[in-house]
């Protein structure tokens, strides 16, 4: 295992995680538009993750172990500000999650971004959007109908039950603004 590589990513999605907790407590995000600095850093993260991939390849679990790889997946599902990379890691990924070198659902959240992204139906159901009144909603699925098999082979729950963990964390969100008025 690449331990200097491993110890980098994981800094590279803790700071990402920091900032994002750091712009909701303040209440700069959510916003209608990209955070400036959520979105420089989200840049910075995707460069250097194109330059570990240049020399190393997906950066999986056997060369980083999990927490580093999942560091991995993370920095390239936020760089949506260069979905031609992101696609590109969905191919990596495929491949990285055929020899078991990567979660599935990682494969699934990455993908289904990149199409939500382009215009297209996710596959997976993990992208979602707000209905009119702010709650959760799966962004359109390419074959609904069978999308829990698939989700269940990338070991994901069922969509029901992902929708409903998001309706429960909306519900405890605006009960915490409820008690702060």
């Amino acid at each position: 295992m690449n331990q200097n590589l491993a110890d980098e990513l994981v800094t590279m999605m803790t700071e990402d995680q920091r900032l994002l907790q750091q712009l909701f407590d303040s209440g700069e995000l959510p916003s209608d538009s990209y955070h400036p600095q959520m979105k420089a850093l989200h840049e910075q993260n995707a460069s250097r993750l194109k330059e570990i991939i240049g020399a190393h390849g997906w950066p999986g679990i056997s060369l980083v172990g999990e927490e580093a790889a999942k560091a991995a997946w993370l920095i390239a599902q936020h760089s949506v500000s260069d979905t031609d990379f992101m696609a590109e890691c969905v191919s990596l990924l495929e491949y990285a999650v055929s020899r078991e070198d990567a979660a599935g659902w990682q494969l699934a959240f990455l993908q289904d971004r990149v199409r939500t992204l382009g215009g297209e139906p996710q596959y997976y159901g993990t992208q979602f959007d707000i209905d009119e009144n702010g709650w959760p909603i799966p962004f359109p699925i390419e074959d609904s109908a069978t999308v829990n098999e698939r989700r269940a082979r990338l070991g994901l729950n069922s969509l029901e039950e992902r929708q409903e963990q998001m309706i429960e964390q909306e519900r405890k969100r605006r009960a915490n603004i409820e008690q702060t008025r």
